[in-house]
């Protein structure tokens, strides 16, 4: 039986994972370890509010959970030591340098634990991969653990996360499935299911899926590969919606009906963003030009092309319509995450949005609640385009969204934050430069609300 829990890496997947298992099993002893020392002190902070990471009811799990069986440490080594079962749940960015640069993942970090593992293991240790990673990687991890001379028996299990950022808390109490990976040796089988019984102290056995590790790693590139596809199909017909004077809603909404389809992942709007989507597609491309498969690559490639073209039509739009000039104008961005209920914002469209209209020497201001001005300075350096890194200093960073739209040539809804449809629409129109726009990349508004206030209004697909 488990009694200590390692997991590497205290981000969006280990923190909140790591949390809710200490919460279901107070039993086992559970160490959250990074070298990241502020990230590991936000943690630790007496205020569970103001922990590193905002999902909605992550504070109160950890509130429960934390100085009981659930710990936050920089103390690698001693972590790993004790631990009966360590989770790697580390950065896999896609590759910057090298062969596969664009597309492979980064999996440096990868083998850093590995081979950290290898070296602090004094006794037999189950293995678990929880960062998302390429088929086989796996195979990688057990070469490395197996040749380290010290006669410590490894097992390499694959339990890759389905968490949606904004409801991670929620999907981890009651999953769709919960997916585990791993050899099919009496040895894997036995490790497959000691990690079984800990999440079966929540989680119904039906839910609990058991494969060979090949299969688990694959899996998790596939669903995010479909979840995206179906996000990029809807956009492309967008497009197509406003050329012909056919809504995009209502389209959605028709198709959305047929049981063979269903209605998730399709609203339309200026495009995905997030940690996974993107890296795991180009992740998903690479393997297939890897073995050949030319065609399967091409079909996989074309969705991040039309997530790219959506974001940068949306911004084209907004230069069209303000008279073909943003030179000088102040355009509002309501919204910087990713998505709603995070404070996430890897991929995010409003970065690239950002980055056009910076280009076309636009003065940004941006409102998020959940986002720092440090962390939008960072986005716009760490893209590294000519536009961001010079006019970046041009972006400013308001924590009143009154303050933010006001003496705005025009506002763009970048993230679907619930609060920005409570907003007193009148008084933002009052303070806005006339004619007042609104752009809305997320379909949140309400269309004929706004124009009868005086905007005019413009939203993906209609």
């Amino acid at each position: 039986m488990i009694k200590n829990i390692c997991c590497i890496g205290a981000g969006y997947v280990g923190g909140p994972t790591m949390a809710v298992i200490a919460q279901k099993c107070p039993h086992i002893k559970v160490t959250v370890v990074d070298l990241n020392e502020n990230r590991i002190a936000a943690w630790n902070d007496a205020d569970v509010e103001n922990i590193p990471i905002y999902e909605p009811g992550l504070s109160t799990v950890v509130a429960e959970a934390r100085g009981r069986n659930l710990f936050f440490s920089t103390d690698v080594d001693k972590a790993i030591d004790e631990a009966d079962m360590i989770f790697i749940s580390v950065n896999t960015p896609t590759k910057t340098y090298g062969v596969g640069k664009g597309m492979a993942a980064d999996l440096k970090y990868i083998e850093l634990c590995a081979r950290q593992i290898a070296r602090v293991a004094k006794n037999d240790k189950i293995v678990v991969e929880k960062s998302t990673l390429p088929v086989r990687t796996a195979s990688a991890i057990k070469e490395i653990l197996e040749h380290t001379g010290n006669g410590v028996q490894f097992q390499i299990l694959s339990n890759p996360e389905f968490l949606a950022e904004g409801t991670a808390i929620a999907d981890l109490f009651a999953p769709d499935r919960v997916l585990i990976g791993g050899d099919t040796t009496v040895e894997g089988q036995k490790a497959i299911q000691t990690l079984v019984d800990v999440y079966a102290h929540w989680v119904p056995k039906d839910k609990i899926l058991t494969t060979n590790v090949w299969s688990s790693e694959l899996s998790k590139l596939t669903a995010n590969a479909f979840l995206a596809q179906r996000v990029s199909s809807i956009n492309s017909l967008s497009e197509l919606c406003e050329k012909t004077g056919a809504d995009v809603n209502e389209v959605a909404k028709a198709i959305g009906l047929d049981s063979r389809i269903g209605s998730k992942f399709l609203k339309a709007s200026v495009g995905f963003g997030g940690s996974c989507f993107q890296k795991d597609i180009l992740n998903l491309v690479y393997i297939a030009k890897s073995y050949g498969l030319h065609e399967v690559a091409d079909y996989w490639e074309q969705v991040i092309i039309m997530n790219d073209h959506q974001k940068r039509r949306f911004a084209t739009n907004i230069i069209k319509t303000l008279y073909n000039t943003v030179s000088g104008k102040n355009i509002t961005f309501l919204g910087w995450a990713f998505k709603k209920d995070t404070n996430d914002t890897r991929e995010s469209a409003a970065i690239y949005v950002a980055d056009d209209l910076l280009s076309e020497q636009a003065i940004i201001r941006v409102y998020d609640p959940k986002v720092s001005e440090d962390q939008i300075q960072y986005d716009l350096n760490y893209l590294a385009t000519r536009s961001s890194v010079q006019n970046a200093q041009g972006v400013q960073v308001l924590q009143d969204p009154y303050e933010a739209c006001k003496d705005a040539h025009a506002i763009a809804v970048l993230t679907e934050w619930d609060e920005f449809k409570t907003y007193d629409w009148q008084r933002i129109y009052d303070g806005m430069l006339k004619p007042a726009f609104v752009f809305d990349g997320r379909n949140l508004l309400n269309r004929s609300e706004l124009e009868a206030i005086g905007f005019t209004y413009y939203a993906i697909g209609n």
